[in-house]
């Protein structure tokens, strides 16, 4: 019998750096290297790919309650840092007006090698997204766990859409973050695998072949995480209210147990096609909770606000059984009221078109709770 996961709960965020009289991306990282390190402060702050996006993650938490507090320290740190350089931190998927060719690169060997391999694709990598990590030990059921969650990624992606602009253009697009990370290599929804083995063939295929270092590479939609115990779902845009974060990372865990409690009574969910389940995330970065998505059981289409509510009921005795409702609570209210793609955009029309309106909103957004 497979033992219970523990269920942990970690979540990574990379945070835009703005400059709050123009509202543009600034250079912030470099401001804390030395000798090509990051210097330690409070909390670890890891440098990204451009300047003006820095990422910091959660301590281990045994409970949604217990992440909520952490990410509430985490930004009220980040925002405290910015705020002693006359900046401030935004939580959103893409920048409403900052063009992606004017950004520098960090000066670190990683980077700059990315760079070297990618080429404009790296550069073009101005956004920003939101990891979530949850606990299981045996990498047979995390494959396992991969495989049948891969059908929610677009719901997940529906709930925490936050790019509806790029370069100081209305996308018409929920989450246009979605669309330009799958230009990357080795991105997107995974295919389904056998076996934790099955899964290490590949890996070790596309090392000896010189196609990746390691695993970290894999940058799929969801995975096992190459160095800690856990399942990594990365299709998540940044979320900008601390809450609606908290919730989907809930929603996460209550999904992980679900699955468990299936498979101790040897019930499997049924798993389909990469390519039908790329027709819903193609839905939920368009349209995010507005639109319709496919139910493939029943081969219709239904909206997507349904089959979220589905599938929390789905996980319903889970969430009881981990405490968590109140945390999920966040989920109805953006069912009701849309998630930080939908208020962008009200705020925008609200405005006349005006983008900077836009990026004030979205700061106060950031630290709303928090600081």
């Amino acid at each position: 019998m497979i033992s219970r996961p523990n269920l942990s709960i970690g979540i990574e965020e990379e945070y835009q750096v703005v400059d709050p009289e123009t509202g543009l991306l600034r250079s912030f990282i470099t401001q804390f290297i030395e000798d090509g390190k990051v210097v330690m402060v409070e909390r670890e702050i890891k440098p990204e790919l451009h300047q003006s996006m820095v990422e910091l993650g959660t301590p281990i938490c045994e409970t949604p309650a217990q992440a909520m507090e952490e990410l509430v320290k985490q930004r009220a740190f980040i925002h405290r840092l910015a705020h002693d350089k006359g900046l401030a931190i935004i939580a959103a998927a893409t920048h409403p007006t900052s063009k992606w060719g004017e950004q520098q690169v960090t000066p670190f060997p990683r980077y700059l090698g990315v760079m070297q391999e990618m080429q404009v694709l790296a550069q073009r990598l101005l956004i920003f997204g939101m990891h979530i990590h949850i606990g299981i030990d045996d990498p047979e059921f995390g494959v396992d766990t991969m495989n049948v969650v891969r059908y929610m990624l677009p719901h997940l992606l529906a709930l925490s859409t936050s790019s509806p602009f790029w370069a100081g253009r209305k996308t018409g697009l929920k989450s246009y973050r979605a669309v330009i990370f799958e230009d990357f290599p080795r991105s997107g929804i995974p295919d389904i695998y056998r076996s934790h083995a099955d899964y290490e063939a590949v890996i070790r295929t596309l090392v000896n072949t010189g196609s990746i270092p390691n695993a970290s590479k894999i940058w799929w939609d969801v995975r096992p995480h190459h160095q800690y115990p856990t399942l990594e779902f990365r299709v998540c845009d940044i979320c900008t209210r601390v809450d609606e974060a908290i919730a989907i990372a809930a929603l996460c865990q209550a999904m992980v147990l679900w699955h468990w409690k299936l498979r101790r009574q040897n019930i499997s969910f049924r798993t389909y096609r990469k390519e039908l389940i790329d027709e819903n995330k193609w839905r939920a970065a368009r349209y995010g909770l507005d639109g319709k998505m496919i139910d493939f059981g029943k081969q219709i289409e239904l909206p997507a606000r349904s089959l979220v509510r589905e599938m929390l009921d789905l996980f319903a005795e889970e969430i009881d059984e981990l405490g968590s409702r109140k945390e999920i609570e966040p989920i109805y209210r953006m069912l009701q009221t849309g998630t930080s793609a939908d208020r962008q955009l009200r705020v925008h029309d609200t405005h006349d078109g005006d983008l900077k309106a836009v990026v004030d909103h979205l700061i106060e957004e950031t630290i709303q709770g928090v600081a």
